[in-house]
């Protein structure tokens, strides 16, 4: 049965509005419903449209937590309430509200852990923002590599005996990424009883799993399941505004104290009101009505998946059914394009020229991200579109081949950090291989990284990122994103 799930002005009283429960969704309703005359910052004043049309579209809804979800001095405590009411709600010792991304709560928690030069046992997947946490800490990164599994060439997850391994080098923390890019998702379970019993945190980065543990046929969120902190985007998975995220932690393994001192020292002063209030507006929507709204997404997906699926006879989404119980996202739409013989590119521009964007694309793989936004005529859209291009770019089937995002085995040559400050020259491709790279590089999306600051780069990867730009991928955080040449250390 499709579900659409968009509520229309005629039942939206059989729902409580957010407001009533989110004080910080409330605050910033009722500040544009009072008049008044600032003299404060944001310098726009909510005006600016007298200045100009366009600027004032942008910036009028603006207003911070400071003089406008609170008064100046905090004096009503409107945030505090609200993310004791996150914490609440997710059964942890302490929450926060980032107005920075989960880049920003990554980089807080991180800088909480312990001292220069300790190590951190961590994910190979880990996103960019937990490399460059690791050079603002000092901590020296034990990888972690994936497993891939055979048939997709996909990341499975964190084996225990890797985690096993890294703990013999006696790390002051264990950093996961949780699910990863593709919505798979490692046996968290006993990963962290391994973790703990050595008193050794877990931090799980799950930017792309804040809708975990709020419906039965969910995978549940990894405090649920005993790890020490969880770190999400509240504008992923989640409908919340751009760049706001949750910091959530347990205190027996970490010092909750530090985190706060490192969340401030790394926050901006002056927050946002938006992104604030969406947080806590999101929040309260997956306490009233989550189950529900997440039991509609799960039926569209679902119904969606099959029906592109019927006019093939080969696989061409992975499901829950790849993948042991629990470990795989069920929301996640991930088209294997290789199954199709076409390039994932190549679908990708086609369904542009319809206004339709996806999260990513490569040469083997697709991801369309669906969320609570979405209801059932956007998955008919969608599908009216991508059928026809499927069937029009099928070919012969080819094994997929491991993204070098997933398969990249590092070779260090110096610390993170050391590369990070040391001199450097700009180098021809053709001369980079053996030398240490000054420059983090990842294809983007998934923003994995194939080479960190410090690492050798070798024929593999100057191969295969040559590759991977030649098939249209985007290539980031290069100096050179032409890959005409390399940033290395002196």
């Amino acid at each position: 049965m499709r579900v659409n799930s968009k509520r229309t002005p005629s039942d939206a009283h059989l729902h409580q509005p957010l407001r009533q429960q989110a004080p910080l969704l409330d605050a910033y309703l009722t500040y544009f419903e009072k008049s008044g005359l600032p003299f404060t910052i944001p310098g726009h004043k909510q005006k600016s449209e007298k200045l100009d049309i366009g600027l004032g579209a942008v910036v009028d809804g603006d207003t911070p937590l400071y003089g406008g979800l609170d008064e100046i001095k905090l004096t009503h405590g409107t945030l505090k309430r609200a993310e004791k009411m996150a914490a609440d709600l997710w059964r942890a010792d302490f929450a926060r509200f980032s107005t920075g991304g989960s880049t920003h709560a990554n980089q807080a928690i991180i800088l909480a852990l312990g001292q220069p030069g300790q190590k951190v046992a961590v994910s190979r997947t880990a996103h960019r923002s937990v490399l460059s946490a690791l050079v603002l800490a000092d901590l020296q990164p034990i990888w972690m590599v994936p497993e891939i599994d055979s048939a997709t060439g996909f990341p499975m997850g964190i084996a225990l005996a890797e985690v096993e391994r890294a703990l013999a080098e006696n790390p002051i923390a264990i950093l996961l990424t949780e699910p990863g890019y593709l919505g798979t998702i490692s046996e968290l379970e006993p990963l962290i009883k391994a973790a703990h019993a050595k008193s050794v945190p877990v931090i799980i980065d799950a930017a792309w799993g804040g809708h975990f543990g709020f419906n039965k046929d969910l995978p549940k969120h990894c405090l649920q399941l005993g790890a020490d902190a969880l770190i999400t985007s509240i504008h992923k998975a989640l409908p919340g505004y751009s760049a706001s995220a949750l910091l959530l932690a347990q205190g027996k393994y970490i010092n909750l104290a530090r985190v706060e001192q490192s969340f401030e020292t790394t926050h901006t002063t002056s927050p946002a009101g938006a992104p604030l209030a969406s947080i806590d507006g999101v929040r309260a929507l997956l306490a009233q009505r989550g189950h529900q709204l997440l039991t509609e997404l799960l039926v569209n997906v679902n119904e969606f998946k099959a029906r592109v699926q019927s006019h093939f006879d080969l696989p061409i989404f992975l499901n829950t059914s790849d993948f042991p119980a629990g470990r795989f996202d069920p929301v996640k739409i991930v088209l294997r394009a290789n199954q199709l013989g076409s390039s994932g590119v190549a679908i990708e521009n086609e369904l542009l020229a319809f206004g339709i964007r996806v999260e990513m694309a490569d040469f083997d793989t697709m991801v369309f991200l669906a969320t609570l936004a979405d209801d059932a005529s956007d998955f008919d859209l969608l599908g009216d579109r991508l059928i026809p291009i499927l069937e029009k770019l099928q070919t012969a089937p080819r094994p997929s081949a491991t993204a070098l995002s997933w398969s990249v085995v590092p070779v260090v040559g110096t610390t993170m950090r050391t590369a990070y400050f040391a001199d450097t020259e700009m180098i021809p491709a053709a001369s980079a291989v053996g030398r240490i790279s000054a420059d983090l590089i990842a294809p983007y999306p998934p923003g994995v990284a194939v080479v960190a600051p410090g690492e050798v780069l070798t024929e593999e990867i100057v191969t295969g990122l040559t590759a991977a730009k030649a098939a249209g991928v985007r290539i980031a955080y290069a100096t050179d994103s032409t890959l005409a040449s390399y940033r290395v250390i002196l």
